[in-house]
């Protein structure tokens, strides 16, 4: 056999070899999934009176918060789909309501706002959500800002979606409102791209609102990780729109719970910062929030955050402790998934380490 031949010949082999191990991988990889925790089945006809966390110990009506969507159904010229992220509004909409205060909807431009769904991030609330008649009314039939009446309302909620980008930052009534909310004490909260809706608003004595103020929003790593040409798209990242008008931005974990409290301003860095920013602002209107069990998304954002901050043996070790005796969920799924974003970031040691979780976690079902 020729030299060409052999080369040839050993050069299939060893591909063929290559892709025998990937495959054998990916079916290893997925194995860590199953079985499918039986809690994140049959969710399609949830309703808000099956949210225990909801439905019992009610306290006695509080007031009112406004959150506010997007109007967007495009990213600009570029005619890709958006609107608000409907988890983001489902998950604070629930703290809101478990906590005794009546939630009402706006928008720019009022009527039904356009939605983005994620069905891969789909839990308990944002079915209950999609089946709750009286939410369902609200997102098809949002105030615009125009005429929302601000004494009506205790705080604000601008949901994120990417969206937001384009309505909220120059829109008028939106900017009124935040600068006489801010003003007054009053609790202004937003998450993921609702930081948008702070981007451009001076206060009274002609100061910027974000100047010297802590704040967080979507980063700009999570955008341009998710969207190449973001910056192209959007008209502006909003991380960097922040800082220039004098925000002092902290960047969490990419793609991890991240709450930033300073005053009577609270924002969240992405859809995973929901729950917690909800209850901050429950917290800044006086109150303490209702006990909640956690779910298994917010188990595994806490696992992860630990492995960042603390290491491994730290976060396998919350893991027992979640299955074994708190009987607690965790989201294999979002392990996965984190380890997936490792690789991507040819972070391989990380990616190993996080795989070796997932693993320790599907010994543990």
């Amino acid at each position: 056999m020729s030299r060409k031949k052999r080369i040839i010949k050993w050069s299939l082999i060893s591909l063929l070899c290559l892709i025998l191990s990937l495959a054998g991988f990916g079916y290893w990889f997925i194995s860590l999934l199953y079985p499918i925790d039986t809690a994140l089945t049959g969710l399609e006809s949830m309703m808000p009176g099956d949210l225990s966390y909801v439905m019992e110990n009610q306290p006695e009506k509080r007031g009112k918060i406004l959150a506010v969507v997007t109007s967007s159904d495009t990213m600009g010229e570029s005619q890709k789909p958006t609107g608000y992220e409907m988890s983001e509004l489902a998950r604070a909409w629930y703290v809101f309501v478990a906590n005794g205060f009546e939630v009402d909807v706006a928008s720019p431009q009022g009527g039904k706002a356009p939605v983005v769904i994620d069905d891969e991030d789909m839990g308990v609330y944002d079915h209950a959500f999609l089946n709750d008649s009286t939410a369902q009314a609200k997102v098809s039939n949002t105030i615009a800002m125009e005429d929302v009446e601000p004494d009506d309302y205790m705080a604000i909620y601008f949901v994120g979606g990417k969206g937001a980008m384009f309505d909220f930052p120059q829109n008028a009534p939106i900017q009124s409102i935040v600068r006489d909310y801010y003003e007054k004490g009053k609790v202004v909260g937003a998450v993921c791209h609702g930081p948008a809706a702070l981007a451009n608003v001076k206060l009274s004595n002609g100061n910027h609102l974000l100047d010297g103020k802590a704040i967080c929003g979507f980063t700009n790593q999570e955008e341009l990780f998710l969207i190449k040409d973001a910056a192209s798209i959007f008209p502006f990242l909003l991380q960097d729109k922040l800082v220039a008008n004098g925000a002092n931005f902290k960047a969490g974990q990419m793609y991890l719970e991240n709450v930033v409290h300073d005053g009577n301003l609270i924002t969240g860095q992405n859809p995973w910062s929901t729950w917690t920013l909800a209850e901050a602002m429950i917290k800044q209107l006086g109150y303490e929030p209702k006990q909640r069990r956690k779910t298994g998304e917010e188990n595994t954002v806490k696992v992860l955050t630990t492995f960042h901050k603390q290491g491994y043996d730290e976060a396998k070790e919350l893991i027992t402790n979640y299955r074994t005796v708190k009987n607690a969920p965790v989201n294999r799924e979002l392990l996965a998934v984190h380890s997936i974003l490792a690789a991507m970031q040819l972070d391989v040691i990380k990616a190993i380490k996080i795989i070796g979780l997932l693993k320790y976690a599907k010994s543990l079902v």
